[in-house]
This record gives C-alpha cells, structure tokens and sequence, in this order.
C-alpha cells in the first residue's frame, strides 16, 4: 500500500507516528498492538476475515458480519423478474450474490443454521422458503482478457464449469440423448452459438430435475465490457453479450427471477435491447438503498464492536459520502474492515483497483473537462446533465458520459438530484456531484503525481523554479517535458495543433496541484478584472507572492516569434487586469508575480515580469 504522511488532527493525546512515506495514521492507544480490546457488552470482537465472500465461511467462522439480509425479503416481495443493481466495487455485491445462493439453492437446502439469529429468519414464510429452488450462480468478475477471442474463451470456461458442476443430470433418463450431446459439447472452445444457449438449457435442465424454474446470479456482468472498451473490442462483445443475455434473461421459459450485479449501467442500445423484463436500479434508485455499504448507524456499531468510537468522525471524513436514493451517509465496507482490522487509515478501496478506464479518460479528457476536474479537486461540487446509463462507444466523445462513470464507479458522490423540465419534452435529469470523501481525493492526487513521474524524475525542479523565480530552470523543464508527454498524456482523440498546448497545460496544472495546493490557492479559468485569467496561484501564508499565468499558442501572422507570443501573454494580464481580484484580497501589487508561457508545437517559453512593472492601474 503506498503511503504518506496526513495531518488528520486526532483527538487530543493522540500522535501520528511511522516511518519515512507512510501513509497510515495509527491510532497509539493501540502502541501497534494487534489484539483488539473487548468489544460491546464486554464480548471479544468476531476475527475480522478481509476478502472473504463467501456467505457460509463468515457465518460458519463467526466472521465480522453486518446483517443485509432484509435484501433477500425486499427483493423477493417486490416480484421483479429481472434486476440489474448498480453499485461502486468492494460494496458487498458478491457477498449479497452468495448470501442469495446459500439462501435459495436446494443445494443448500436445511443449512438455515447460517441464517439464524439474521433478520430473515424471524418469518416462518422465509424460514420455510430457505433452500427450495435451483440455482445458477456465475460471475465474470475475473473475465479481464485483452481480445475478444480470448474473452469468449474465458466466459466458456466459466460456462463449461457450471455444467460440470451439474454433472449428476446426465444420469438416468432425464435429457434425451440429443441433449446429453449437447451437455457433453460445453467446454471454453464450443462455437458461440452454443454458448450463447447454454445458460439457458441449464435452466431447462435443472427445472425439469427439480420441479421448479431456477434464479439466475450474474455478478459482475459488466467486467468484461470494461476490458473490451479499453483494449479495443466493444462492438464484438457487445454482439455476444446481447444474444448471450436474450436467451437467459428474455426467452428463457425456465426462469424464476434473476438478478445482475455490476459498477455500471450499460446502455440499453448496447446489451440490453430486448429485455423489456429489465427492472434497472443505480445510485439514484429508491430500491435497497441501504442494502449495500454500511450505514452511519451500522458503522457506529462496527467501531464500537472494536473498541473505535472515539474514531468516528475521522472515519466519516476518510470514508463517507455515498449517497444510494434517498439514503445518505453509506460508508465505504471494503475501507471500513480494513480500518477496523489495521486501526489505521489508508487508501484500502482506491487501491483495489488499477483505474485505468478513469485515468485514460482524465487524460485524453478536453480542456474544459480538466477546469471542472481541478474544481472537484478543491472541494466544490459541479453541476451535470447526463444519463446514467454508460454508452462505452460514446466515452470519448461524450464529457457527461465520464461523469456518469464516475458516479456509478464511486468516486464521485450526488449531492442534489433534480428534472429539470419535468412534464414536458425537454425533460433533463441534473446532477450536482462532488469528490466522495477523502480516500478518494487522495486517490485522485496520487494517479496525477504518477502521471508526471512516469515521464521525469525531476518534476520538483519546475516547482523549484516556479518558488526560486528561475525562468531558465523552468523553460528547461517545460522544453523537455513537452516533447515526451505531448504525445503520452494530453493529446485526446482529435487533437488540433492550436488547442494541444493549452490541453496539455491544464492536464499539467493538476500535477502542480498535487506539491502546491499546501501552500497556495490554485485557481483557473475564472473572472477577473475584464476577462478570464488563466490560472492563478493565491498563498496560504505569508511571505509567497501571488502568481498569474497566462497561455499563448503563437500566432504566426501575428507574432515574428516565440518571445512576441509570450510578451502578448504578458501584456493580455495588464489590458485585462487580471491582478484585480488578488489586490482585493489585499496582496499588494509588487507580491504579484506575472508568467506569460508561449506555445509552438512542441516549443516553450516562459517569460517573467513582475506585475508592478506592468504599471497596475490603481483606482
């Protein structure tokens, strides 16, 4: 886990210790002691088993468990026949899958051991109903290939698994040769259109033997899109999966209900174009709101459980936020037992994952995008029209699809939710979205500052030179950097040669972010005096000057030279005033710093004047 040092102010008599790097705070009435203290009513906390989903070995263990059991009485009374359910990864989605399976599978039947003392089990009517149906359990959460051709492999693995676990049906006279055929040709190389129909002749298969039709389990369905969009192979998969899904969710006579787990909502265009059957539920859904992640109330129990009262507020400061409908403060469950097992804060849910669809999105991501990112970055919130469905072919073309990305994928949380137009034919949903909590934040600094290590080492010499007015140091930097991440970070799909210099500075702006914002304000793209600066740089404290910049992409039958662009730049600063918000900040104008950076292709130069030379006009 990478580290580093955070002051989070623990309570009084508290210290943050740790070697060089780290990035944990632990809490010292603990003196890095491993064995917990007793938990409520004086009983030892239940062993806290990290990574664990399986329903039966936390119930079996007396593992660490909240009870989300009322789900299995929620779904079942509300009589949907197919549910897609959204949630951000590590939310408990394959706990709940098993949860279900050990609940209503006839393989499972008289285990109602594992539910005693749960919220379900107080209903005779759910006591009887426990272990009495067939059910197909699957998951493609580890279908992350990297062409088509080997993702199809892999989902008939999985396909190919299922059938021999099922294996006891060829026996006796049940399937007619022909179908005994067909079960024997299930493995991960069968044509497409066999494993297409595989799901649901299984269905067929285990009602007959049963007697009864069968719940279907799919978590995760979305994995394996995720990986076809970023390595290049959407539109196949997309073709697979739609007929895939149309015979086991739509024309499959055999089903009882289903229900699909996954991060995002696929558009219905792409996968789910004939199941009209679909009952879809997302971030904003009423539908089990509190069913997945843990609640203010649950969290409070799980600390006190481990003796981490006193750590509450922190806890919601690390790793609240999410809102689910109407229900709001839902922690994060993968963080919250990392913590309780570590006692000590770090960045557990962001690391459980590569980001690497929302880092290439960021990246190749249009000016505009970069402005409203460094607005996220410094606390405020954005306003957004969007959809939440995720069409994957539209991702780089659309800027509202990334932000419905990013909140279905739990970096970003809702804050407001209206219709804007409601009633009429130009109805629009809005959302006002902002960072979730602090784990995500600091998620968010740490992937910018590896952006820029991964091209130089030596990214603090162009802070250095910014803090040291060394204009030479820094021309060197931004000459150097320019030539080797143009082209890597910041060029999107349609890159034009006038609009590439200022893409690429606003992607750089954030990396400045990351070893400035202790010390400054760093704002961008906002009014002042008679126009919009580009960015400025206002200090925390006393004894930094203020700093303005401004871009220009030389115009070459405007300027003879690079040196003209940047005088223009510099000269824009004074005709538009731009210092007018920092004097009304009371910064005096010979504390105030003006850079005008001038861009040619891959060309830099930065020139410096201070902005009381310019001749600041005083009211």
């Amino acid at each position: 886990m990478h580290r580093v040092k955070i002051n989070i102010g623990l309570p009084a008599g508290r210290s943050v210790k740790g070697p060089p790097g780290q990035r944990s705070i632990r809490n010292c009435d603990w003196k890095g002691s491993r064995e917990a203290p007793a938990g409520k009513d004086g009983a030892m906390p239940r062993t806290i088993g990290i990574g664990k989903q399986d329903f039966e070995k936390i119930r079996v263990n007396n593992n660490f468990y909240v009870d989300k059991t009322r789900f299995i009485k929620e779904w079942w009374e509300r009589d949907d026949d197919v549910t897609l359910i959204t949630r951000a990864r590590r939310f408990g989605k394959t706990l709940t899958m098993s949860m279900l399976e050990k609940f209503f599978s006839r393989k499972c039947a008289r285990r109602g051991e594992l539910f005693q003392g749960l919220f379900i089990w107080n209903e005779e009517k759910y006591r009887k109903l426990q272990g009495t149906y067939p059910v197909i359990n699957l998951s493609f959460a580890n279908v992350k290939e990297k062409t088509y051709q080997t993702t199809v492999q892999r989902i008939g693995q999985l396909l190919a698994d299922l059938y021999n676990e099922n294996r006891f049906l060829l026996e006796g006279d049940l399937l007619s040769e022909e179908e005994k055929a067909y079960y024997r040709s299930i493995s991960m190389n069968m044509p497409e259109v066999t494993a297409t129909m595989a799901v649901h002749r299984m269905s067929s298969f285990l009602a007959r033997y049963y007697g009864k039709n069968v719940i279907i389990l799919l978590d995760e369905y979305d994995t394996p899109m995720q990986e076809a969009f970023v390595d290049g192979y959407w539109n196949e998969l997309a073709a697979y999966t739609r007929s895939l899904f149309n015979a086991t969710f739509k024309t499959n006579p055999y089903l009882e209900r289903a229900i699909m787990t996954g991060i995002t909502r696929v558009s219905r265009e792409s996968v789910f174009s004939d199941l009209n059957n679909l009952k879809v539920v997302t971030t904003t859904s009423e539908e089990y709101a509190d069913c997945f992640g843990f609640t203010k109330e649950e969290t409070a129990e799980s600390l006190k459980e481990y003796g981490l009262s006193a750590q509450m507020e922190q806890v919601e400061r690390w790793y609240d936020g999410f809102t689910f409908g109407r229900v709001r403060n839902i922690y994060n469950p993968w963080s919250i037992v990392n913590y309780l097992d570590r006692r000590e804060f770090g960045l557990y849910w962001t690391n459980t994952s590569s980001n690497s669809l929302i880092a290439k999105q960021i990246q190749e991501g249009n000016r505009e995008l970069k402005i409203d990112f460094e607005r996220l970055m410094r606390g405020e919130s954005l306003e957004v029209r969007m959809d939440e469905q995720i069409v994957y072919d539209r991702l780089l073309e659309d800027e509202t699809a990334l932000w419905s990305l990013l909140l279905a994928s739990g970096y970003l949380k809702l804050e407001d939710y209206r219709i804007e137009g409601e009633g009429t034919d130009n109805w629009t949903p809005v959302y006002t979205l902002a960072l979730t909590n602090l784990e995500v934040k600091l998620m968010f600094r740490t992937m910018i500052h590896n952006w820029f290590g991964t091209v130089s080492s030596d990214y603090n010499d162009f802070i250095r030179g910014l803090l040291q007015k060394d204009t030479d140091a820094m021309n060197e930097y931004m000459n150097r950097i320019a030539v080797s991440v143009f082209s890597f970070f910041d060029t999107g799909k349609n890159p034009s040669k006038k609009t590439e210099p200022e893409r690429f500075y606003h992607g750089f702006v954030l990396g400045l972010m990351v070893d400035l914002a202790d010390s400054y304000e760093i704002n961008s793209n906002r009014e002042s005096g008679f126009g919009r600066y580009d960015v400025v740089l206002f200090p925390k404290r006393a004894g930094l000057d203020a700093i303005l910049m401004e871009f220009k992409v030389r115009n070459p039958k405007k300027e003879k030279s690079l040196e003209e662009t940047a005088q223009e730049a510099l000269a824009q600063i004074k005709e538009k005033r731009y210092a007018e918000e920092l004097v009304k900040r009371g910064i005096a104008p010979e504390c105030i710093r003006s850079l005008g950076f001038a861009f040619e292709g891959k060309r830099v130069l930065i020139e410096e004047q201070p902005y009381s030379f310019l001749h600041f006009p005083h009211e």
